[in-house]
């Protein structure tokens, strides 16, 4: 998968219930950022819901992305999930549907429109924010230069998170990566080559 420039997430954890001729489909819609972390919530729901017929997933990150039919009829449940979350455009989630059979069969497409629908419920109860992608910058400079950064970066759409004070400012920025060496050569340029800059990892904010 190419990484995104933005990234559409829900805010928070949401669940969700619905009934189809008895058989109950309860759906958790989870915030992530990792495969550790999905790993762990579905160890979580199978846990708690230990005597549940079947626990469906399917899961969006930057990078990656992975559906489970859990054992229902193989096209029924994993990809109906996760074509709710391409619906929405989402990543960074991990969706679970939690079915409890209600002991009359739904069919191959009712099956399926009971997934899809379960993980598009949950999806209508849920805020959905907008994150960008950003390179997180240090930047260090004598304190006399501080005001110049905060400067810099109040004429632009880049983001000064923290400063720390000693003797010197230590800035902890985020720049846009396509304006990454355009905003070096700025800081170079204000502080006459007298800033400390280390570039560190990519995040979305």
């Amino acid at each position: 998968m190419t990484e995104p420039g933005e990234i559409n997430i829900i805010d928070k954890s949401y669940n969700y219930e619905i009934k189809e001729k008895g058989s109950r489909f309860r759906t958790f819609a989870i915030p992530v950022e990792n495969e550790d972390e999905i790993s762990s919530n579905l160890q979580n729901l199978r846990k708690k819901y230990f005597d549940a017929s079947h626990h469906c997933f399917a899961y969006k990150l930057t990078d990656t992305f992975k559906y489970s039919d859990a054992g229902e009829p193989s096209g029924t449940a994993g990809i109906r999930i996760y074509n709710a979350i391409e619906h929405y455009n989402l990543y960074n989630i991990l969706i679970v549907v939690v079915r409890y059979f209600g002991g009359t069969k739904l069919g191959i497409g009712g099956l399926g429109r009971a997934y899809y629908e379960s993980a598009l419920s949950v999806l209508k109860k849920a805020e959905i924010k907008r994150k960008f992608l950003y390179a997180k910058v240090f930047i260090k400079v004598d304190f006399e230069l501080a005001q110049k950064m905060f400067h810099l970066f109040n004429n632009s759409d880049n983001k000064i998170l923290n400063v720390n004070y000693s003797d010197e400012a230590i800035f902890e920025c985020l720049i846009k990566p396509g304006t990454l060496e355009t905003t070096i050569r700025d800081i170079i340029n204000s502080t006459g080559g007298k800033a400390e800059i280390t570039t560190s990892e990519r995040i979305f904010y």
